[in-house]
């Protein structure tokens, strides 16, 4: 009789939020893969590339600024229009992309989840992680701008 040893043994959750950290930690290697694996797919077919990770946000904010600041006047009481804009449009754009994003990972994946065990708390978690990225290039711009307006101004509220 052969002797088998088993290394994954798959074992019912007990409880709803019922999260093995250990066999997500073991599993990091592949987090990482599918961070690599969205940001090159986000940009791969774009004609600016990654550059559009700088360029949208701003053209996004300029029209926030043109519409509600321009033609609506809304008050941002004192505090720069532009700067205004842009931190809840940072904000934003980081919730946004993680909740659709990761609302549509177990569709999108459906087919390495039929061929492979691993947690399925990976594709969500390497979603969030890559949107987390652009959310840091944004934020960096963003607080370039607070720093330009600063000095420029003198205060920024």
């Amino acid at each position: 009789m052969i002797e088998k040893n088993w290394t994954t043994i798959i074992k019912p959750k007990t409880r709803l939020l019922d999260l093995n950290l250990k066999e997500l930690w073991k599993y990091r290697d592949l987090i990482w893969m599918f961070v690599k694996r969205d940001f090159k797919t986000m940009y791969k077919q774009t004609i600016l590339g990654p550059a559009w990770v700088i360029i949208n946000p701003i053209l996004t904010t300029l029209m926030f600024t043109i519409v509600f600041g321009g033609i609506a006047n809304i008050s941002t009481d004192g505090m720069p229009q532009f700067v205004f804009y842009m931190a809840g449009n940072t904000i934003w754009t980081y919730f946004s992309t993680c909740l659709t994003k990761t609302a549509n990972t177990f569709i999108g994946n459906a087919a390495v989840f039929g061929k492979v065990y691993f947690p399925r708390l990976v594709t969500p978690i390497s979603t969030v992680i890559s949107g987390l990225i652009n959310f840091g290039v944004q934020f960096a711009m963003f607080l370039a701008f607070v720093v330009y307006y600063a000095f420029s101004t003198g205060t920024v509220n």
